[in-house]
């Protein structure tokens, strides 16, 4: 029943606009490090950590002013992927349970889609971590 209600996805024009979607948002953070690094004079890695900085609190504001979700809707998974993906992930539940007020609503449900990929995410870089520290010393 599910298959007849819903339509076919036109796989092939998704996979091309989440290529060119996520494509713009990688050019758009090669830019942004490009004007960091060369024209502002950062360093290399203070270019980056600026950018990083810029993309979330794009992602942030698009998510706070309704306009994430209609970019995402054409773009696909390509605003899902990058590090605006996962801004989005935080800012929207805390946008939709502030009502239930900061603790309870904002920090307790922000948190709630991106929970498991941080804690997947840190124990991961641990345990790679934990592995190359036994390598050095062999």
């Amino acid at each position: 029943m599910t298959q007849q209600a819903s339509p076919d996805s036109p796989i092939l024009k998704d996979c091309v606009c989440a290529f060119l979607s996520g494509g713009a948002i990688c050019c758009i953070g090669q830019a942004l490090t490009n004007l960091f690094n060369r024209t502002m004079g950062m360093r290399m890695d203070d270019a980056r950590s600026a950018t990083s900085i810029v993309l979330i609190l794009a992602a942030a504001v698009l998510t706070s002013l309704g306009w994430f979700a209609p970019i995402a809707r054409h773009a696909g998974a390509g605003t899902l992927v990058p590090i605006t993906g996962f801004a989005n992930s935080i800012v929207s539940p805390a946008m939709e349970f502030k009502s239930e007020g900061l603790v309870l609503g904002v920090g307790a449900k922000m948190f709630q889609i991106a929970g498991p990929v941080l804690v997947f995410g840190i124990t991961s870089s641990a345990v790679y971590g934990l592995i190359l520290w036994i390598c050095s010393k062999l």
